[in-house]
């Protein structure tokens, strides 16, 4: 490269033609050159965490809309929303907690192993990075860039906060390590992590693992899977696949039974 920099300013050298190729930008954001950037994308966060030593991941998912409790719904479009966002800030703390528990349990294993994973944004994405954060642990972010600015919540680890342009290379990195994936009430993001996760549990292209829908009384409310059980559509033992919870203690003791994980003591 300083080669390049250092060559005679000349038409030549100075026309795009004459780039080294992964320095030319034109060309590497150019519509044929897609697959590698997907490639990219996936390499460059591969690399990290493997220099890190991260074998497995917990993933939370969830709503960036739910506020901390105590603090105003921000994004609320009315009265009843404001009300219910505010009451669902309870999953704002559970959230914590859960992470909380993971990252201890992942310090005795040197985090290497049940490293929080989040979105990486605000909600109970910012509850998860914040929680790991409480007890000194380390925590992933994978944002994505979005018509919208969405900038990592200020508790990700600046070394794991990652940024993604596309959805597909940042589905992959969120399920591939994951030994947990715990679903908070959210919107469609949320639900479309949920059902990818459900799908490919239910279809064998993923192990089977705790798949954890914080807040019972919510899902019930927005999703009639029975109904689709009763239609055919579903088998009735696919509600075998997750389980519904709704304190992070209850969360993760399931998480605890399934890996026969040593019990965590945690600070009053």
């Amino acid at each position: 490269m300083e080669v390049v920099r250092h060559s005679p300013q000349t038409p030549q050298t100075q026309s795009s033609a004459y780039r080294l190729a992964f320095a030319d930008e034109e060309f590497m954001m150019s519509e044929e050159l897609r697959g590698v950037r997907f490639q990219l994308e996936y390499l460059k966060v591969e690399q990290r965490l493997r220099e890190a030593g991260i074998n497995s991941t917990v993933v939370l998912f969830g709503g960036a809309r739910i506020p901390e409790p105590g603090k105003p719904a921000w994004a609320a479009k009315s009265e009843i929303a404001k009300k219910n966002l505010e009451a669902n800030a309870i999953y704002y703390d559970e959230a914590r907690r859960f992470a909380r528990l993971a990252s201890l349990t992942s310090k005795t294993l040197d985090f290497a192993e049940y490293v929080v994973a989040t979105g990486g944004g605000p909600g109970v994405m910012e509850a998860g990075n914040r929680g790991a954060a409480d007890v000194g642990a380390p925590s992933i972010g994978y944002n994505i860039v979005l018509p919208h600015e969405q900038a990592p919540n200020t508790y990700v680890t600046p070394q794991f906060s990652f940024n993604f342009h596309y959805f597909a290379t940042r589905k992959i990195h969120f399920l591939m390590r994951a030994k947990v994936v715990a679903i908070f009430p959210g919107g469609f993001g949320t639900m479309d992590e949920f059902f990818e996760a459900l799908t490919l549990i239910q279809t064998g292209r993923m192990e089977r693992i705790p798949l954890l829908l914080f807040g019972k009384a919510f899902w019930s409310r927005v999703l009639n899977l029975e109904a689709l059980a009763e239609e055919g559509t579903i088998s009735p033992d696919d509600f075998k696949l997750f389980s519904f919870v709704d304190t992070a203690e209850e969360g993760w003791e399931i998480v605890r039974k399934t890996y026969n994980l040593p019990a965590i003591e945690t600070e009053a």
